[in-house]
């Protein structure tokens, strides 16, 4: 079939191709509405599909932009994307989205992927192993956004939780429920700020209620060793009675353990979750979490980068955003 088109859309409505144009970019400030109906007839009736191609090269702009996500399994990727695709789709903008794994190498290569088709920035959950990366397009004047993490001596703008106060918060409601004995489990660490962050947070919660830290009682493990973790933690002579989940799959990976090792919560292990997770409220018993504003991050992550691109105000660089955690009280301690 022959393409069809701006011309023999013009044609077929009687007006000429620069009205036509106005229409596609919605500049109807000068048309009658007569016009507009028969521009959107001739579309319909042609089946006249834009040129996106050829419109972003003419406007310098593909309306686009880029998310990459460390690891899309997390429900705080999940929700942080859902809300940039809200924030972007109000303003006409279109999203790409793309899984690291938290692998460096295949973020790099999302990074040069995206660059290439052009999107108008991008939003990133670092793996933060590609520092020299991030400096170069930030030198570039290219507009980029961290969510959830902060890379040492790269000035990227970042939106993310007070992980201290969160894991803190986590720490001091157990130690006001009476628990002394209390453990904590996250990911890796490696250069992850979230996870090193919520460590410090533990400690220095520990240290302000004058109780002792144990190395023995903080694990960072791979998430497939969890249950293992778990497993020895328990099996100290002295063992913890309460434990800290770093996030969503640690807290889901302790709960298997729990389950398949008949624990009870509250009365053997009480457990607190960091990131909210959708079984929380009807899990029994109900489970303590502390929850992290998902959806203001990616909002914001959003508005800030659309108005980098759009240059609608001067923004400084290396600005970090900290947004407040909320403890949500349940049974599980």
């Amino acid at each position: 079939m022959k393409k069809v088109t701006i011309a023999d859309v013009a044609q077929h409505a009687n007006v000429s191709k620069s009205t036509v144009s106005q229409y596609l970019n919605n500049r109807f400030d000068y048309m009658r509405e007569e016009t507009k109906n028969r521009i959107e007839e001739s579309i319909k009736e042609l089946g006249y599909r834009p040129n996106i191609v050829a419109r972003s090269l003419k406007q310098k702009s593909t309306t686009t932009i880029g998310v990459i996500v460390a690891n899309i399994l997390h429900t705080f990727s999940t929700q942080v994307i859902r809300a940039i695709e809200d924030t972007c789709q109000e303003a006409e903008f279109h999203t790409i989205v793309c899984n690291a794994d938290d692998d460096p190498d295949k973020e790099r290569k999302y990074i040069e992927m995206l660059r290439a088709k052009q999107v108008d920035g991008i939003i990133l959950l670092p793996t933060g192993d590609n520092a020299a990366l991030y400096n170069e397009m930030l030198e570039e004047g290219y507009p980029i956004v961290f969510v959830d993490r902060t890379v040492s001596d790269v000035p990227i703008p970042s939106m993310l939780l007070d992980n201290e106060k969160a894991s803190g918060m986590g720490i001091q409601h157990f130690i006001d429920r009476g628990y002394t004995k209390i453990g904590i489990i996250t990911n890796v660490i490696r250069n992850v700020t979230p996870r090193m962050e919520r460590i410090n947070g533990y400690k220095n919660t520990m240290n302000a209620n004058g109780l002792d830290i144990r190395d023995d009682y903080i694990k960072s493990l791979e998430v497939s060793r969890i249950r293992e973790g778990v497993h020895e933690l328990l099996s100290l002579d002295d063992p913890p009675k309460a434990i800290l989940a770093g996030n969503d799959l640690t807290l889901i990976e302790i709960l298997k353990y729990v389950k398949e090792h008949h624990v009870k919560i509250p009365e053997d292990l009480a457990i607190i979750g960091i990131d909210d997770v959708s079984f929380a409220g009807f899990y029994e018993p109900g489970l303590t979490i502390v929850s992290q504003p998902t959806f203001e991050i990616g909002k914001k992550a959003a508005e800030y980068l659309l108005n980098k691109i759009q240059k609608k105000e001067d923004q400084d660089e290396g600005l970090v955003f900290r947004f407040d955690p909320k403890l949500i009280i349940r049974e599980s301690c």
